[in-house]
């Protein structure tokens, strides 16, 4: 087959969930797949994080915005490449397109009503865009591909689509996040503290972050040793500061470091620093930062929505994310309970044994099978 895979962003450098799942999905594919001759369309970047080989090939395609760039540059070189299948593999697709098409979509989040209004320009723009294209999309495509099972069933039953449209196939994590013992050399770029409790956070309402923060300073309170102070990735100074006035929990800012964007090479060594990894969204399709974390042998406390259970599995800590003083009473219990702590360690490094981009790509090639 000639197969044609979209991966707009995976040269940019402040990569993402939907990049970093196509990008190593993409990299097994090369690892394992030499019957296939596959054209990988990306978008100019300063991370040119994937190289070619004898039957990959990468397609740089430039436009000056994410709609043009795949309603018009990517049918034009569809058409040039005439591949069997086209896979877009972040929740849109061309609304005119040649060949068969393979969607993956992560999510519906973008049809369901907004709880609060997000104060990212960029993630607006998208929301109104992901609304207006998917819904045209959705009966030209050959198979859907979604995450997790619990997606898969919403999708299936808000959209109303054929049962056979549209499956689920699990993501997995990069094989660098293992359990290091030397990490102060990457943390302190990032907070002084060679102990310290981390939160993955964005200006997404679903990352829950005021909550969270409310809990923490829930934690400072009460806990009975010095508390950790709380390093939060992906959040502004701006932001925090409107939520800590609107929590009237102002005191706690000394507390908080908030470097950025911390890149993903750095993040193994994040993990393995932190006491404690806080995730607790209120809606993810999936979850890889669950996995990611376990696999650094950190423990997690995360939420009991969504599709966090089926990726966290039953042993996990999974608390209710609308109440701060359930993940405030987890951060103590971890922080107290050596035996809890080891065992929560444990567990998540046996769980995440379920999980690798290896069976996903696996997974994918099958599908791929199954349309040509």
């Amino acid at each position: 087959m000639k197969i044609a895979i979209e991966a707009q962003r995976i040269f940019r450098i402040n990569k993402h969930g939907m990049d970093f799942v196509a990008l190593e999905t993409i990299r097994e594919l090369q690892k394992n797949d030499i019957e296939n001759e596959y054209y990988i369309l990306v978008a100019p970047g300063k991370d040119h994080c994937l190289k070619e080989s004898l039957n990959f090939h990468i397609l740089e395609i430039k436009c000056p915005s994410y709609p043009l760039w795949e309603q018009v540059a990517l049918p034009m070189a569809i058409r040039k490449i005439k591949p069997d299948i086209l896979h877009c593999t972040s929740n849109t697709a061309p609304l005119c397109c040649s060949v068969p098409l393979v969607l993956t979509l992560h999510d519906i989040i973008f049809l369901e009503k907004r709880i609060h209004n997000n104060k990212s320009l960029y993630q607006n723009i998208g929301w109104y865009y992901r609304r207006f294209i998917v819904p045209r999309i959705l009966t030209k495509c050959k198979q859907i591909i979604t995450v997790s099972q619990f997606e898969c069933n919403r999708i299936r039953e808000t959209l109303h689509l054929p049962q056979k449209q549209i499956i689920a196939i699990h993501n997995g994590f990069s094989d660098h996040f293992y359990p290091i013992e030397e990490t102060y050399k990457i943390t302190q770029k990032y907070i002084p503290s060679k102990k310290y409790l981390f939160f993955l956070g964005n200006t997404d309402p679903k990352k829950n972050t005021s909550r969270t923060l409310k809990a923490y300073s829930i934690y400072i309170k009460q806990s009975p040793t010095p508390p950790l102070p709380l390093l939060i990735a992906d959040l502004k100074e701006e932001t925090i500061d409107q939520i800590l006035k609107q929590e009237n929990i102002e005191e706690i800012k000394p507390m908080l470091h908030y470097p950025g964007y911390i890149t993903h090479t750095d993040l193994p060594a994040i993990y393995n620093g932190a006491q404690t990894f806080l995730y607790t969204s209120l809606r993810e399709s999936f979850g890889i930062p669950i996995l990611e974390a376990m696999a650094c042998g950190t423990p997690v406390i995360t939420s009991n929505t969504s599709a966090i259970p089926e990726v966290a599995g039953k042993g996990a800590i999974m608390v209710d994310p609308h109440d701060p003083l359930a993940i405030a009473a987890q951060l103590l219990k971890l922080e107290q309970n050596l035996s809890y702590r080891n065992q929560q360690i444990q567990y998540g490094l046996e769980r995440v044994k379920l999980f690798s981009w290896r069976q996903t790509a696996r997974q994918l090639l099958k599908v791929y099978q199954a349309i040509h």
